[in-house]
């Protein structure tokens, strides 16, 4: 079958057939324990019986709702995911399929709501040097890294990177041509990295006093990821925008853009739309994601989860192993080796890995995993690195 795919992705040998809990299997049988989660995206693992039955109960309904109506699961969804979010002042959700959408409508808000307090010429949007965005024109337009620009400008204009951590450039950066400034709070594509808190802290107070809407992109952090419900929430940050997709239908295409009183009502008739955006089959999934995930109990176990894993790779003490970082079950662990091939060797003997960079492995697993699968899976990467 690859002979049919464009070659767009570095693939290793597997064709999955089905899922269990935190494993997949091809069709002999072979297992894999999965720390990826589909990137981020099967947060409740495989096969989920809720998220199978919701599946299932809303095919049998209906699948697709022109938004010229509205459908009744989509209504319960939004209001659900409105309210999952109402600690961090999120007021109303714009719903899309992807991570790329969502941060299209973000930079779409921000450069509405300036234009129509302030005028033309304050539409520049920043992000940092480090930051990854999306795969569409306009994303990679966003996205602060050199390696995804070669081959496809021109680019979107309008937009400019500040260095991590630098505030004293950020501040430089946030000027009067400035509509809205993006930010993960841990970034996932380069190498699982949490913002620093005081640095978060005086991006928000800049925003707040220029006017410059604080936007936080948690396609990959957010939805209980680092053990908040938002990734922000875990700083004590109150952005203006929030835009999620991965996990937040367990495994079902969805992209979210909220956002809070500032900016809610920017975008009215006729300004956006998506003709899958609310999808019937991902609110139904969103539903059952949102009811499981958004629980104190639930999230404190994300967050024992991950420290017990970061806890493991440390007490390795191995010379190769450099550094161990991460929030919840979003980590991050930098190697004197090729991440690459230690995700082969990983894959070999049954276990699922990522990277983020030619030496940093990353582990994104479901949230369901137990105790004994992340034992046994850190076992054999032990063996390994």
């Amino acid at each position: 079958m690859s002979d049919y795919f464009m070659n767009t992705y570095r693939r290793l040998s597997a064709t999955f057939t089905h899922g269990e809990g935190a494993f997949l299997f091809d069709g002999t049988g072979k297992r894999w324990l999965d720390f990826t989660s589909g990137i981020a995206v099967n947060c409740l693992g495989h096969a989920y019986p809720a998220l199978v039955k919701a599946i299932s109960d809303q095919s049998a309904r209906f699948n697709h709702v022109s938004n010229y109506y509205q459908s009744d699961v989509t209504e319960r969804f939004a209001q659900k995911l409105v309210e999952a979010c109402s600690g961090a002042g999120m007021k109303k959700v714009f719903l899309g399929n992807s991570g790329a959408e969502a941060n299209e409508t973000a930079f779409k808000i921000a450069r509405k709501y300036s234009l129509k307090k302030y005028g033309p010429g304050r539409h520049a949007v920043v992000t940092l040097k480090r930051s990854f965005h999306g795969r569409t024109i306009t994303a990679l337009s966003a996205t602060g890294q050199d390696k995804f620009h070669e081959d496809f400008g021109p680019f979107t204009e309008g937009f400019k990177y500040a260095a991590e951590g630098d505030i004293p450039a950020l501040d430089r950066a946030l000027d009067n041509t400035v509509a809205g400034l993006l930010l993960e709070a841990v970034q996932g594509e380069t190498g699982v990295r949490p913002l620093d808190q005081t640095y978060l802290e005086a991006a928000a107070a800049f925003c707040a006093e220029r006017d410059i809407l604080l936007m936080f992109d948690e396609i990959q952090c957010g939805v209980g990821r680092t053990g908040a419900f938002l990734a922000c929430e875990g700083f004590g940050i109150k952005p203006d925008v929030v835009t999620l997709a991965k996990g937040l239908a367990g495994g079902v295409p969805v992209g979210a853009a909220l956002a809070g009183e500032k900016a809610a009502d920017t975008l009215v008739i006729g300004d956006h739309g998506s003709t899958f955006g609310g999808n019937p089959l991902a609110a139904a999934s969103g539903l059952v994601v949102l009811e499981t995930v958004n629980n104190p109990g639930f999230l404190q176990e994300i967050t024992r989860k991950g420290e017990k894993l970061r806890s493991v790779i440390r007490s390795w003490n191995k010379p190769n192993v450099k550094d161990v970082r991460g929030k919840g079950l979003m980590i991050g662990v930098d190697i004197e080796q090729d991440a690459w091939g230690i995700l082969e060797k990983a894959f070999e003997k049954g276990v699922l890995l990522l990277s983020a960079g030619a030496k940093t492995l990353r582990f994104l697993p479901p949230y369901i995993i137990s105790d004994e699968e992340i034992e046994s899976g850190l076992r054999i990467l032990e063996e390994i690195v």
